[in-house]
């Protein structure tokens, strides 16, 4: 429950524009520090949870077992976790490329769902908590 707590509100926080990424490409120490925030942690942690119960536990396991493995006493990069799920899973699924969408991108999608008799029709668009006046530009397109 305390989790699911810290998940809302760290969707809260990612639902606003001044979000960022989960993972990005920084250039200085104060970028270090700035990238591992509350969002980082909470969005970082619910995505693997989300992973893990879209792989299957075994499956997930396994792949964090392989990263372990592959990279004990070394450093490591993002890529070098969904390869070694990508190894695991053989090929059948781009873990790498499914959660590049998810950690590369700020905010998340809404999705809405609208049923008409036998008609339904699913529609996604970037959820923002607030969206700012005439002069706001969205990056809705990078979902």
């Amino acid at each position: 429950e305390d989790f699911l707590n810290l998940i809302f509100k760290a969707m809260m926080k990612d639902s606003l524009n001044s979000s960022h990424p989960v993972s990005s490409a920084v250039q200085s120490s104060e970028q270090i520090e700035e990238m591992f925030d509350t969002l980082s942690y909470i969005k970082g942690a619910s995505l693997l949870l989300m992973l893990k119960h879209y792989l299957t536990k075994d499956v997930f396991q396994a792949g964090i077992e392989v990263y372990l493995h592959n990279h004990n006493y070394g450093s490591a990069q993002s890529d070098d976790l969904w390869d070694s799920m990508n190894e695991i899973t053989n090929g059948t699924l781009d873990v790498k490329k499914l959660m590049k969408t998810w950690i590369l991108h700020k905010g998340f999608p809404l999705v809405t769902v609208v049923r008409k008799g036998k008609i339904i029709s699913v529609q996604q668009e970037k959820f923002l908590y607030c969206v700012e006046p005439e002069n706001w530009t969205s990056d809705a397109r990078l979902l």
